[in-house]
């Protein structure tokens, strides 16, 4: 698969096929390509050559409704924490929303404006609404950037519980210890290409790649 944009190649040659369960945690210096592959992997863009699949299928509109993303940067609705929830929930699954803000600690919140909640707190938000979904496969950006430890460590709980669940986990993360804790498998790309995918024990005891032994040791960070 290859991705460009402005005249530039920012994805080469990239042939990968995730596992169907667990979490896959995406790594790599900064400019690797991570959230474009994301994106990707989710159809928000189209790649210049190469397919994405959904199974034996490429990835179609009925796909992406099995999906969700969760950013980066939390992009809500400008109503209550309610009101956000309820917006992705059908009619008959209206019962759910009040289970879906306690998972997140938000319940207390539920009649307060989105804008007025702290970092965290939106992102957790942000997750609940992606969960309202159902998703067979969730995809997150960085989804602790940032965030304090307390709010970094519920939402780790919380993908723990959707692993177990059965909802397949794609993030990408800049945090080594936070992949070492949540990492099934681990993409590690450099230069937009792939130079590693291995399961996380292995990958974390040594890595394979010069690119990958240096960025967990600190030398790689561009």
């Amino acid at each position: 698969m290859r991705y460009a944009a402005g005249g530039r190649t920012l994805i080469e040659g990239l042939n990968l096929r995730l596992p169907h369960s667990g979490i896959t945690m995406v790594m790599g210096p900064n400019g690797a390509g991570k959230s474009l592959l994301l994106r990707l992997l989710h159809g928000l863009i189209l790649p210049a050559a190469g397919g994405i699949f959904w199974g034996d299928a490429p990835l179609d509109a009925t796909a992406r409704k099995a999906q969700a993303m969760v950013f980066q940067k939390p992009v809500l609705l400008r109503r209550s924490v309610t009101a956000n929830v309820d917006f992705v929930l059908r009619p008959s699954d209206m019962s759910r929303r009040d289970a879906l803000l306690r998972r997140v600690g938000l319940m207390d919140r539920a009649a307060q404006p989105a804008r007025l909640l702290s970092g965290g707190e939106q992102q957790r938000l942000a997750l609940a609404r992606a969960l309202a979904t159902g998703p067979h496969l969730l995809f997150l950006d960085e989804p602790t950037a940032s965030l304090d430890p307390a709010s970094a460590l519920m939402i780790e709980d919380i993908l723990r519980e959707e692993r177990k669940r059965g909802t397949k986990i794609v993030c990408v993360t800049h945090d080594v210890g936070q992949a070492r804790r949540l990492a099934d498998d681990v993409v590690f790309l450099s230069q937009g290409r792939l130079v590693e995918h291995r399961a996380a024990d292995a990958f974390f005891a040594a890595p394979e790649a010069p690119a990958a032994r240096a960025y967990l040791e600190g030398r790689l960070t561009l």
